[in-house]
């Protein structure tokens, strides 16, 4: 096995394998160290002897503040087969060898494999990975709870079959009421960020900016898309009223952020714009829809009987893993982030 260092303008290579791969990601890629360009990157291509690519790791890289450490994060990485020890632990030591130069003291993974998947276990815990204390609702990088649909080899009649009859009468209601989708790209930022800013009042989600959502959609091209709903009262002008942004990468297509408006909210426009990007993900022979996160797998919450009610199902991922490669710095980073904890409050 060889591996090589790729840089964020030399990732071709990286990217499309990550693409092709089951277990590919679209955090897996150069596309999204753009996006989070407050951090660094760099990327890690694994070839066997015959130059055949056998796995890549995109790492964010982040110093922390006012420490001399750094924090290497593959997000959903890395892209590799869940029985091949030998490129997953190649990865892992080209991470550790690249981490000398950000003086690292910690390699972080969340890999989405399901929490009962043994061969990921293995792989992860033979490489000196140990598992994060679990972390409730949204509050670690990545969700550990998703509701997905797996839509492989499916037509549009099926999947639409397969939602909860009450959420197939809700998507009726939208269309018998006019409600419109209209598929745009980065020209409709400031729009979408105004509705975010109401969900975010609403339900308490964290509020992102209209550049990063912009940003997003330009870096990604055309496997980004923003949903926007409108609609037209008897005595009113066209409204828009509800809206999503949707990631695709290779077979999966994921509802990434998701906004609504306090009003019209009875046409039930929310209900229409998922059904168009299920229905995208279909016409592009996407093998699972993934809804992302939600807090806790209870029917007594009121986005997970959203999701879960399109035909979906529950999958729960290990969460984050750390391999500690200084141990005394670990311990500095987490008193310091405590610290700061306690002084915010």
């Amino acid at each position: 096995m060889k591996t090589e260092i790729v840089s964020i303008d030399n990732a071709k290579e990286l990217d499309g394998f990550s693409e092709r791969h089951r277990n590919g990601h679209f955090m897996q890629t150069s596309l999204w160290g753009r996006v989070k360009d407050d951090w660094g990157w760099f990327g890690i291509i694994c070839r066997d002897d015959g130059g055949a690519i056998t796995g890549v790791m995109a790492v964010l890289t982040r110093k922390i503040s006012k420490l001399p450490y750094t924090l290497l994060y593959a997000p959903r990485g890395p892209v590799c087969d869940f029985d091949d020890a030998e490129t997953f632990n190649a990865l892992i030591n080209a991470a550790k060898q690249e981490g000398k130069k950000y003086n690292a003291y910690d390699i972080r993974l969340d890999k989405d494999a399901d929490i009962n998947d043994e061969d990921y276990r293995k792989l992860y815990t033979g490489a000196g990975f140990v598992p994060r204390p679990k972390t409730e609702g949204f509050s670690g990088f990545q969700c550990t709870r998703v509701i997905r649909i797996n839509i492989e080899g499916k037509t549009e009649d099926e999947v639409f079959a397969s939602f909860d009859s009450g959420h197939r009468r809700k998507v009726r209601v939208a269309i018998k009421n006019g409600v419109e989708i209209e598929s745009c790209g980065s020209e409709k930022a400031e729009l979408f960020y105004d509705m975010m800013k109401e969900t975010t009042e609403r339900d308490g989600f964290e509020l992102r900016s209209a550049p990063y959502f912009a940003k997003i959609l330009d870096t990604f091209g055309d496997r980004a898309k923003m949903y926007i709903a409108y609609y037209t009262p008897d005595d009113g002008e066209k409204t828009a009223i509800a809206g999503a942004i949707a990631v695709t990468w290779g077979d999966k297509y994921w509802y990434f952020y998701g906004a609504s408006r306090n009003i019209h909210r009875n046409v039930m426009p929310n209900y229409l714009v998922q059904w168009e990007m299920i229905r995208r993900a279909v016409q592009l022979g996407c093998r699972i829809y993934d809804f992302r996160g939600v807090s806790r797998f209870d029917e007594d919450d009121g986005l997970y009987r959203f999701k879960i009610k399109f035909g979906a199902y529950a999958e729960e991922f290990p969460g984050e893993t750390d391999l500690v490669l200084k141990p005394v710095a670990g311990k500095i980073v987490s008193a310091s982030q405590d610290i700061i904890k306690k002084m915010r409050k």
